[in-house]
C-alpha cells in the first residue's frame, strides 16, 4: 500500500515529534508499505523518509521547486518528483496514495488534512485517513469539529471519514483495516487459472 504521510518540516519543534515520525517510517517499511511524502529532508518529513529507507522501504517524495529552493530536498528519495507549485504537489501525492496518515504538524499539515478529509466526506474518495496524535495536539481541532457538527455546519459522516489514533500500532491497524483489498492484475488472474 502507498501511504502518504503528512507531517511537519519545522526546525523548532520538540524532538519527540521527530522521533514519532521516525517510528512511523520504520513501521511503515516493516509492514511492506511505500511512503509518499512531501519530499523534504528536514524535521519530521526528513525523519520519516530516512527511517523508512533505513528499514528497507521505498520512498516517493513530491516537492515544489520553491521549497527545493528554500530547504534541502530529500535527494536520497527513491523517487523525487519536483513540481511547479503546491497544488500540483498535493495532486500528485493524492494520486500516488492508497491511504493517508497525518502526524502532528502546523498549518501546512492542517491544510493537507482538511483537503483529504473534505474529499472523503464528499465521497470523492474512500481511502483511509488516520490522524496520529499521541500528545493531544489535535484535541482542540476535534472539539472544534464536534462544535461545528452541533451547530449544523458538518455532516454526521465527518466523524466516520477519519480515524484518530494515539499510538503507531493503532494508526497502522486503522489504515490497514480500512484499506481496499488489493485486486490481482489480469496477468496474475491468468496465471492462477492457467
Amino acid at each position: 500500500m502507498n501511504i502518504c504521510v503528512f507531517c511537519a518540516s519545522s526546525l523548532t519543534i520538540d524532538k519527540k515529534y521527530i522521533e514519532l515520525a521516525a517510528n512511523v517510517g520504520t513501521e511503515l517499511a516493516k509492514r511492506g508499505h511505500t511512503l509518499v511524502s512531501g519530499g523534504g529532508s528536514v524535521s519530521c518529513m526528513g525523519a520519516v523518509t530516512a527511517a523508512a529507507r533505513a528499514a528497507g522501504g521505498h520512498t516517493v517524495g513530491v516537492i515544489p521547486q520553491v521549497l527545493v529552493d528554500m530547504e534541502v530536498a530529500d535527494e536520497e528519495s527513491d523517487e523525487l518528483i519536483v513540481t511547479e507549485d503546491m497544488r500540483e504537489r498535493k495532486g500528485i501525492m493524492d494520486a500516488r496514495s492508497d491511504a493517508f496518515l497525518v502526524l502532528p504538524g502546523g498549518i501546512g499539515t492542517l491544510e493537507e488534512l482538511f483537503e483529504i478529509w473534505t474529499a472523503r466526506v464528499l465521497g470523492i474518495h474512500d481511502r483511509p485517513l488516520v490522524l496520529l496524535d499521541p500528545w493531544g495536539l489535535y484535541g482542540p481541532l476535534k472539539k472544534l469539529v464536534e462544535g461545528m457538527y452541533d451547530e449544523g455546519f458538518t455532516r454526521p459522516d465527518v466523524f466516520d471519514a477519519i480515524s484518530w489514533a494515539s499510538t503507531v500500532d493503532e494508526a497502522f491497524a486503522a489504515l490497514e483495516s480500512r484499506a481496499q483489498p488489493v485486486r490481482p492484475s489480469v496477468a496474475e488472474l491468468g496465471e492462477a487459472t492457467g
